[in-house]
C-alpha cells in the first residue's frame, strides 16, 4: 500500500522542489551565484536530503555549472567582466580548494562562524555607498592572489562554489563594482565547481542520477536566464548589490537552521 501512495506524494514533492529550484537559480543567477548553498538547502527540506552528502555536493555541482555559465554569459556580453579581476583570484583558488577539500571542521563552531561573517557581510555592503566606475579601486595582483587562496581554501572546506565569499569581497575593498563582481564570482565559480566535480570523479566517487539532474537542470536553466538578464540588463548597480545581501542572508540562514534542525 505504502509504494501505491508514495509516486503520488513524491510528484507533489518534485513539483514543489522544482519551484524552489527555479527560484534560487533566479535569484542567485542576479548576481553571478550559481547557487549550490541555496540549492542544498532546498534540497535538504525534501526527501533528497537523506541522500549522502556526496550526492548532494555533486548534484548541487552540476547545478553551479548550468547558473553560473549563465550567469557569465550575461554579464560578460554585457560588458561588466574584466579577466585581469578575475585570474588572480582563480589561480590560487583551485589548488587551495583541493586541499581545504581533505580538511573539516567542527560543525557547529563553523557553522556559527560562517553565519556571523555573512550576517557582517551584508550589513557592511547596506552601509555602503553607491558604485559606480570611478570610485573603483584599483586591483594588484599581490593584493588579489592571497585572497583567492583563502577563498578557494574555505570553499573546498564547505563544498560551494565560492561566490558568497568573492562577492563581498570584491565589493567592500572597492576592487569592483556590484555587476563587475557578478561576473567575476560567476567564472570563478564556474571554474571551482567544475574542479569539485573532476576530483570526484578521479576519485571515483562520481554519482549522478541522469533522470533527476535532467528535471533540476530544465528548472534552473530557466531560472538563470531569467535572473542573469534581469542582473545584467536591467538593474541598476545598486539593486544588485541589495540582491546580493539577500542572498548573503539566506545563505547564512540556512547555516543557523541546520543547527537548529
Amino acid at each position: 500500500m505504502l509504494w501505491d501512495i508514495m509516486p503520488v506524494v513524491m510528484t507533489f514533492e518534485f513539483v514543489i522542489l522544482l519551484f524552489g529550484l527555479f527560484f534560487i537559480a533566479t535569484l542567485y543567477s542576479s548576481v553571478g551565484h550559481g547557487g549550490a548553498s541555496g540549492y542544498l538547502a532546498v534540497l535538504s527540506l525534501t526527501s533528497y536530503g537523506m541522500m549522502e552528502s556526496e550526492w548532494l555536493k555533486q548534484h548541487a555541482w552540476v547545478l553551479n555549472l548550468i547558473v553560473a555559465g549563465i550567469a557569465f554569459t550575461y554579464y560578460q556580453k554585457a560588458g561588466f567582466h574584466n579577466f585581469k579581476i578575475t585570474l588572480p583570484f582563480i589561480i590560487t583558488s583551485i589548488p587551495m580548494a583541493f586541499i581545504g577539500g581533505y580538511i573539516s571542521l567542527d560543525g557547529l563552531y563553523y557553522d556559527i562562524l560562517l553565519s556571523l561573517v555573512l550576517f557582517w557581510a551584508s550589513w557592511k555592503l547596506i552601509m555602503k555607498h553607491e558604485y559606480n566606475v570611478e570610485n573603483v579601486n584599483q586591483l594588484t595582483i599581490t593584493k588579489a592572489l592571497p585572497w583567492g587562496g583563502g577563498i578557494g581554501f574555505f570553499s573546498g572546506m564547505i563544498g560551494v562554489g565560492g561566490g558568497i565569499f568573492l562577492s563581498p569581497i570584491l565589493l567592500l575593498k572597492g576592487w569592483a563594482t556590484p555587476k563587475t563582481a557578478a561576473a567575476t564570482s560567476a567564472l570563478f565559480i564556474w571554474v571551482n565547481s567544475l574542479s569539485g566535480l573532476m576530483g570526484s570523479t578521479f576519485a571515483g566517487k562520481l554519482d549522478i542520477n541522469i533522470e533527476v539532474i535532467s528535471y533540476f537542470i530544465g528548472a534552473v536553466l530557466l531560472g538563470g536566464i531569467i535572473g542573469s538578464s534581469y542582473g545584467s540588463k536591467i538593474a541598476n548597480q545598486d539593486s544588485v548589490k541589495r540582491i546580493l545581501v539577500i542572498v548573503l542572508i539566506i545563505a547564512g540562514l540556512k547555516r543557523l537552521l541546520e543547527l537548529i534542525f
